[in-house]
Parts: structure tokens; sequence; C-alpha cells
């Protein structure tokens, strides 16, 4: 009995935990996120530039229009803002809130929706948000809004009335998350699969398998209707090649967390003999030391441009996670009828073996890592931009890039220059100089693929009245050098 009651509260302790990190998480995302100005980071310089020059669909939304719901969510109010204001900092801001918000407004809307015993899904929720989000946090990438979809539209497939209502909010959730980013697809296949478990013929079922073929078709037409620029479709092919490529998990910081967490498991297992009751904390306590270590004396590593790539890791856990939960909401009947029984009760199986106070320590010992990593990455982004204020805001010039009014980011030190991302690099010297006004536009010489054409710029010069003339002109000068 005694052996009973203590399981009990350490699944009690373990759902605790998971909300109040995946809580927390998303509320740092904010915060973190506004004072450091990660909005800026990689292509969010061009994104931020085009929220500032009201003309984000112009310079590149209409080339990606299978992602239109980051574009309504994100850019219209922020575009807004600078229209009413004039203050396109302003705008900036909003933009970065809106974006960094996602993933606290997806918790906020899970929990509104989900119906299922003990609101199963808003706790997985909070685990992914937790254990998955800081891998990509900072980067640009429409995943990141995918992700923070995925789960409000989960529980609102699982747990919407069977009635006219309902099937509208299942239309809605999904017509959002496919709208998000072409990853959504799989994501919306993973929800179907989950729905298919309860029974081929179930109403949740048929209704979310309806929903997304119509759903499916308006995207499809989009999509064909409104075609990206000849200069871009090639690179959204490749993008979309380098998306999926499993080689994206290799970075050291993500090795690391592999690392750290399969020696947290032999640790635990090899001194349960002694300890069962505290193997796990012995076991946490003893690799928190070894990644003191390494990240001391050995690591020099930077997760960086990296972030954008482990795209990935969403695109491949979050949909397991989201079958997990749906089995793990199911009640021991509803798996028995399922057309995939074993399956399910596998899937049940696993989580009654599963040890709560292990997934504890694992998931504490995760978030150690991550909050080792975000500090590097945001202390190195807060200097990066310092070297790059300093180059844009001085005299100093390297004309052989194409004008007098040109510096090259070369002469920023290596070091930080890994946080580069050379096809922004000159927005993001326009938008952290005082008050957008430029001196000299910072520019990669090793640049290859440049945003503007010279029209698009020249338009952007004579109508994007919140940035200072000084800013719009070097902008136009080095996009009518390239395209």
């Amino acid at each position: 009995m005694n052996a009973e009651v203590e399981t009990r509260s350490a699944h009690r302790s373990l759902r605790a935990l998971m909300i109040a990190a995946g809580i927390s998480t998303s509320i740092l995302y904010v915060v973190v996120g506004l004072i450091s100005e990660l909005q800026m980071f990689g292509d969010g310089s061009i994104f931020s530039y085009a929220v500032a020059a009201q003309d984000a669909w112009s310079f590149h939304w209409h080339n990606i229009s299978g992602r239109l719901f980051t574009y309504v969510f994100a850019y219209i109010p922020a575009e807004a803002y600078v229209a009413l204001t004039k203050n396109a900092k302003g705008g900036i801001v909003v933009y970065g809130l809106l974006f960094f918000s996602a993933q606290m407004l997806g918790l906020l809307a899970t929990l509104a929706a989900d119906r299922t015993t003990s609101r199963v899904i808003f706790g997985y929720a909070c685990l992914s948000t937790a254990c998955l989000c800081p891998l990509v946090f900072g980067a640009p990438t429409e995943m990141w809004m995918a992700h923070a979809v995925f789960w409000p539209a989960l529980a609102v497939c699982l747990c919407a009335p069977s009635n006219l209502r309902g099937a509208a909010a299942v239309f809605v959730g999904l017509l959002a998350l496919l709208f998000t980013h072409e990853g959504a697809i799989v994501l919306s296949a993973a929800i179907l699969f989950a729905l298919f478990l309860r029974g081929w013929r179930d109403v949740i079922f048929v209704r979310a398998l309806g929903s997304f073929f119509i759903v499916m078709t308006i995207w499809l037409i989009v999509k064909m209707t409104i075609r990206p620029d000849d200069y871009i479709a090639g690179v959204l092919a490749a993008a979309a090649y380098k998306f999926i490529d499993i080689r994206n998990l290799a970075e050291p910081a993500f090795l690391s967390l592999l690392t750290a967490l399969a020696g947290y498991a032999i640790a635990a297992v090899l001194l349960r003999r002694l300890n069962p009751a505290r193997a796990h904390a012995y076991a946490a306590f003893a690799c928190a030391a070894a990644l003191a270590v390494y990240w001391v004396w050995f690591d020099r590593s930077l997760l960086t441009e990296a972030r954008y790539n482990l795209r990935t890791v969403l695109l491949i856990v979050t949909p397991v996670l989201g079958v997990l939960a749906a089995v793990h909401a199911m009640h021991e009947e509803e798996r028995r009828k399922s057309p995939l029984p074993l399956l399910a009760l596998l899937a049940g199986t696993v989580e009654k073996s599963l040890n709560p106070r292990m997934i504890s320590g694992a998931i504490l010992l995760t978030m150690l890592v991550y909050a080792v990593e975000t500090s590097k990455f945001v202390w190195a982004w807060v200097d990066y931009k310092a070297a790059v204020r300093t180059l844009a805001t001085g005299m100093d010039s390297d004309p052989a890039l194409g004008d007098p009014l040109f510096v090259s980011s070369k002469r920023i030190g290596s070091n930080l220059n890994r946080l580069a991302w050379n096809s922004t690099t000159p927005y993001l010297s326009v938008l952290v100089a005082p008050q957008l006004k430029p001196t000299r536009l910072v520019v990669d010489p090793d640049a290859g693929y440049f945003w503007l054409s010279c029209k698009t710029a020249m338009r952007s010069e004579q109508t994007s009245t919140a940035i200072p003339a000084a800013g719009r002109r070097l902008v136009r000068l080095h996009a009518c050098l390239h395209r």
C-alpha cells in the first residue's frame, strides 16, 4: 500500500515538474528574447527590418505562402503598430513579443481545449515546450510556430464536442497548423494517426480526417497560386533537403545533451544497487558535475546557426510525443479496441514501467544543459550586436565591397563572428545603429544570397518612412549592386 502511495506521489510530482518547466520556460522565452533582442538574430534581421519598413509581404513572405499563419499572427500586427505610431523600433519589439509568446499562448490554448483526464495533453505540451524548444530558441524558424500550434490542435481534435461547433474548431485548428510550416504536414499526420488509434470509424477520427483533406486542398491552392520568385525557388528547395537532413543532429550541444542523458541512465542503473531510493538523485548530481568540468575546461562550442538546423529535432520528436500523449489519454478499454491494439497496449505498458523519479532527473538535467547553452548564446549575441554597432557607426570602410559606405564584417573577430548570418548582416547593421541611422553598412563579403531585388529596395526607400532615409539608402545601394 505504501509503495502504491509513493508511486502516485512520484507521478504527481513528475506532472507538477513538467507543467512548471513548460510554463516557466515559455515565460523565459519572452523575457530573454525581448531583453536581448533575439528577434533580430539570423534571418530575424531581415524580418525585423521588413516589419520596420512595413513591407514584409513584398520582402519575403509572398515566397512562402504556405506559412501564412506566422505572417498573420506576428507580422501584420507589428506592421500595423509601425503604421499607427511611425515607431520602427517599437514595431520590431511587437514582432518579437508575438513571436516569442507563441509557446506560452500555445500552452494556454492547449489548457483551454484539453478535456482529457488530468489534462494529459497539456502535460505533454509543457514537457515538449521545456525539452524541445530551447534547441531552436532564437532561430527565426516557423517550426517554432508549428510546435506552438500543434498541441492545441491535438487537444481540439481529441476533445472538441461532436457538433458543428466542434467540427469548426477542428477545422480552424488544423488550418492554423498546416499554414505554419511545411513540416506541419508531418505534425498533422501524427494527429491523424493518434486519432486513428481510437478506431477508423470513430467520429473523432472521421471528423479530423475530413477537415484535414479540406485544409490540405486550401493549402495546395494557396501554394500553387502564390508562387515564390525564381531567385528564391531554388533556395527553398535546397532548404527543404537541409531541413530533413539527419546530420543536423550532429551538433556539439545536442550530442553533449544525449551523452549526459545516456550517462545519467547508466549511472542510475549502477547506483540502484547501492541506494534504490536515491539512485536517480546521485546519478543526476554526478552527471551535472561531469558537465560542469566539460563546460569549464573543454567546451569551446557555441550553439548559434545550428539552432536553425535543429528544427529537425522538432520535426522528429514532437509527433512522437503527440502520439504518446494521445495514447496516454486513452482508457484501457479504448486501447483494447484500437485498430492497433498491440501498439496501444505496448505504449501503456511502457508508460507504467517508467520510473517517474528517473524522468524527473532527466528533465532537470536537460534543462541544466539548455540553461548553460542558452546563456552562452545570449551573452555572445549581445557582444556580437555591440561589435556590429561599432562598425555601423564608425568611419572605417572597405570600398572594395562596392561602395565607400560599406565596411566588412570580417573586421569582427572570428570568435564573435560565429553568430554572423552573412545574408542578413547589412540589415542588422541598420537595426542596431542608434535611431536606425548607421554611417556604414556592415557587409559580409562571403554572402552569396541577397534578399532584396533592386526594384524592391528602391520602392522601399521611397515608401518606408518609419526608417530614416540614411538606412534605407544604404540598403538600396547594397541591393542594387547584387540584384
